[in-house]
């Protein structure tokens, strides 16, 4: 069945709510509280759907509108759309998406079930605690490094398992991509009200335009290579919740293709878009850096930029679109939400002149422990030369490859290898204006100049830096890594050995880019904050 009572009566603008739906709404509202007596039914409304809310489970009502970017005007709509969603959340939810059901008896005696016309669908979902909603989490302080670090590594196997795009589809060249980002200007300089945000927005477009075309070639790249997926489309924090413990993605874009069958990195870019907007940068930077190291797609930095801001423009349109439909206070709490996503995205389109930081050291100094915090910090990505290598050699991060010292793996050809890889990756990071760390040993003298002059060809600063410590901690630590088996690193003792009798020390004309690090100091946060403030503070000052 194709209609409803309530399609009819939407009136001129088909962005409204027909009166009829919600009085459909209202009505079940009702039937619930009546069917649930003594629990605290509820209703959760956005700019697209109704949400009905038991004990136990959660209804779902696509609204009667149509906004350009979503159609769902009718009835047969709605149940295609509640379909497709129920399809796609499976993948990530399968313990709270149940069932699409229908909708019988009259606008004002609804039936969930049962015989009779059709006059609406819902998805029928279980319900979870609001509280464990990542939106409250971060505004509580709730969030850990450890939820950024879970949810990363399960986006990476959405990713790798989700349907890739044919190139017959489109999904994914430039001007798919660039479709929406215009929209939502376009969008957003119709719902502004008039004031400041109307310069910003035409910053906005101007530096639109610029990146646009220097990432044409790029986009085209990335989609011949399948990096455009069958994502979820729509990864902001309240999407995400915890559920026993471990964090779980809900609500995947149903409703548009073209918004969900998109470059991977723009579900990355929405949620480190939104962490950043909600002052969590430390977590978006960790997050990203995650992500990257899981699925090695370093050449996801060079869009990451241009799909952030893409996705702050989403935000801030879709909370104009609800200051647009709501009424009283909410009125002005979503106008705040606007602003919001535009400061965010204006922001994010001021990116600073990069910087190329080299981790130099011997095995067991530290260095992949110590750069943690200076990621959060400052937003660098890391690329860690013991990850590569193995993934070069097809191999997982932890699994032994029983290399001999200077043999298989550690021969002085996948040595070689690894170091371009290096650069390789730098290259594309530092291009997508994002912070570099390069974690290896880097003993050599020729290796620390190959990636200097990366740095000059790029337009990036460079720093060097230099992990310090005793040789008997060196020895401690590796003997305690390899002990555990946890670390992507082989080191044993005979490397370490190897490695103090074959170091070219620091020479004289690398001495104006080094930065000491004293990697004695304990795993301590407050010490090790204390140990990079110098560093912060150098790279922050403004650029001669």
């Amino acid at each position: 069945m194709g209609h409803s009572p309530i399609d009819g009566d939407t009136g001129a603008n088909a962005s409204q709510v027909p009166p009829g739906q919600h009085r459909l709404v209202t009505a079940l509202l009702q039937l619930l509280r009546t069917q649930h007596p003594g629990e605290a039914v509820r209703l959760i409304e956005t700019h697209i759907s109704f949400v009905l809310l038991t004990q136990a489970l959660a209804y779902k009502i696509k609204k009667a509108v149509s906004l350009g970017f979503v159609d769902f005007s009718s009835l047969a709509r709605r149940r295609f759309y509640c379909d497709e969603e129920l399809r796609l959340n499976r993948r990530l939810a399968p313990e709270l998406y149940l069932e699409v059901i229908d909708i019988t008896g009259t606008v004002d005696e609804p039936r969930l079930g049962g015989t009779g016309e059709v006059i609406e669908h819902a998805l029928k979902m279980r319900a979870f605690p609001q509280h464990g909603l990542w939106d409250t989490l971060v505004v509580q302080g709730g969030l850990s490094a450890q939820h950024l670090d879970q949810l990363a590594g399960q986006l990476c196997a959405l990713h790798e398992g989700a349907a890739v795009s044919g190139p017959q589809t489109g999904f994914g060249l430039p001007d798919k991509v660039r479709a929406p980002m215009l929209d939502n200007l376009d969008a957003l300089g119709t719902l502004l009200p008039p004031g400041a945000e109307r310069a910003d927005l035409d910053r906005l477009r101007c530096w639109e335009a610029q990146r646009f075309a220097a990432l044409t070639p790029k986009f085209e790249r990335r989609q011949r290579e399948g990096r455009v997926r069958e994502c979820h489309g729509d990864l902001h924090l309240g999407n995400l919740t915890m559920i026993d413990g471990r964090p779980v993605m809900f609500d995947c874009l149903e409703f548009n293709e073209e918004l969900r069958w998109t470059d991977v990195m723009s579900d990355v870019a929405f949620l480190a878009m939104d962490l950043q907007s909600h002052q969590r940068a430390d977590l978006a930077h960790r997050f990203v850096n995650a992500y990257i190291e899981c699925s090695a797609d370093h050449d996801g930095a060079r869009v990451l930029r241009y799909y952030m801001v893409h996705r702050a423009l989403v935000r801030a349109k879709v909370a104009a679109l609800r200051a647009n439909q709501a009424r009283g206070a909410e009125v002005e709490a979503s106008s705040r939400m606007r602003d919001r996503y535009l400061a965010s995205a204006s922001e994010l389109a001021r990116a600073p002149r990069p910087t190329l930081m080299l981790a130099h050291g011997f095995s067991g100094s530290g260095k992949t422990s110590f750069t943690q915090s200076l990621i959060e910090a400052l937003g660098a990505i890391r690329v860690r030369a013991d990850v590569e290598r193995k993934r070069l050699h097809g191999l997982d991060a932890t699994r032994r490859s029983g290399s001999a010292l200077n043999a298989g793996l550690y021969s002085a050809q996948a040595t070689a290898a690894t170091y371009g890889r290096l650069q390789q990756a730098a290259r594309a990071v530092l291009d997508g204006g994002f912070n570099v760390i390069l974690d290896a040993t880097f003993l050599q003298h020729a290796q620390r100049l190959q990636a200097r002059a990366l740095a000059a060809d790029m337009g990036a600063a460079f720093v060097l830096l230099d992990f310090r410590a005793h040789v008997a901690t060196l020895r401690q630590r590796v003997r305690r890594r390899e002990a555990l088996g946890l670390d992507a690193s082989e080191a044993n003792l005979e490397v370490l050995e190897s490695q103090i009798a074959r170091d070219e020390p620091l020479q004289p004309d690398e001495s104006d880019a080094v930065f000491a690090f004293d990697a004695e100091l304990p795993l301590e946060p407050s010490a090790v904050a204390a140990a990079w403030a110098p560093l912060i503070e150098q790279l922050a000052a403004p650029s001669p």
